[in-house]
């Protein structure tokens, strides 16, 4: 789900379900229904499984069905059948809801951006895609493990991820902060926020930009920067979904809560009565398709079978334009990204 320097904006809105890992808060607003597509290449059919566990502690999975559409053109790709999790199936794991990238519409079924993007590639490999719903904390874990065979999770391309997993560039985003309607807090830039509360999720960058860890830890983040001003660290509240972090947002148990711009953005824009951003959007950043690579460091590794079979797929999409359709049909064509 993440970079940043300033703050950021763009698209985001969904359901939001408190956990036990944050305090409780009044419910969030629901995410509306997706908006509607224009014409384009048809999408096959997606099946949602829920939260993949890895580590202890994580909730078990349960399977949400979606609609059925289109059959698949043929292959662009044949995969392996052993680089499969499932025989015929493309499992992707994805973090729900982080709209306007992946969550669930009206009807429960999986949505989004990514969900799209991930339904398309499967299409067009031949083969039927299920989402499977993951704890962004452990969804590399779960790759790793078998539980899906790639991840399309708005996963920011960084030195520590591509150690773990091969990744492919499909999309780019920045970071923002989301305050409440007014910003009582006055919050414009990033040093508004030494000492105050901010909320984000567990696993992602703008977590380690708030702690000074993984890819912060060389410059310190935002603490070093608020020691540097004479002023106090963040206070960093950890949630297990992004959802969660909104609500504590929406409960004023935090200033401001951290994301990356669409999210941000779709959730201003969808309710501008609860929302807004502060600042601007910072640190544009790739985000990457994961997908194991087979050894201890994926750094230097070359694609395995299933990663080139998927980046041929990307690559056809954004020849024949069906990409750039789905970019557009969510309004984040400014995300685009190329391939050589």
């Amino acid at each position: 789900m993440k970079h940043w320097l300033s703050v950021l904006c763009l698209l985001v809105a969904a359901s939001l379900v408190m956990t036990a890992c944050a305090p409780a808060a009044t419910p969030a607003p629901a995410a509306p229904a997706a908006p509607a597509a224009p014409a384009a290449t048809a999408v096959p059919a997606a099946t949602a499984v829920p939260p993949t566990a890895a580590p202890t502690n994580t909730p078990e999975p349960t399977a949400v069905p979606a609609t059925p559409t289109a059959a698949a053109p043929t292959p662009v790709a044949v995969v392996p059948a052993e680089a499969l999790s499932q025989k015929g199936h493309l499992l992707i794991c994805s973090d729900l809801p982080y709209p306007p990238q992946e969550f669930f519409d009206d009807n429960g079924d999986p949505t989004g951006l990514d969900i799209e993007i991930g339904t398309e590639i499967g299409s067009r490999l031949g083969l039927k895609v299920q989402i499977v719903n993951s704890v962004f904390d452990t969804i590399i874990a779960a790759v790793s493990s078998g539980k899906c065979d790639i991840i399309i999770s708005a996963q920011n391309i960084t030195a520590d991820r591509q150690k773990q997993v091969s990744m492919i560039p499909y999309f780019k985003a920045g970071q923002s902060f989301v305050v409440t309607k007014g910003n009582p807090n006055k919050i414009s830039t990033a040093l508004d926020l030494c000492g105050q509360p901010v909320a984000a999720e567990s696993g992602t960058t703008e977590v380690d930009h708030l702690n000074g860890t993984g890819d912060y830890k060389k410059d310190g983040g935002l603490p070093a920067a608020c020691i540097k001003a004479g002023k106090k660290a963040p206070s960093t509240v950890v949630t297990q979904k992004d959802s969660d972090a909104l609500q504590q947002l929406q409960a004023n148990k935090v200033v401001a809560y951290f994301t990356d711009s669409p999210v941000a953005g779709y959730y201003t824009v969808q309710h501008p009565d609860q929302f807004e951003v502060a600042g601007d959007v910072v640190d544009a950043v790739a985000e990457g398709i994961s997908i194991p690579c087979g050894v201890a460091d994926c750094t230097k590794a070359p694609l395995s079978p299933l990663g080139q079979s998927v980046q041929t797929a990307l690559k056809s999409m954004i020849t024949d334009g069906a990409y750039g359709k789905i970019l557009d049909k969510w309004k984040l064509a400014n995300g685009a990204v190329t391939l050589p």
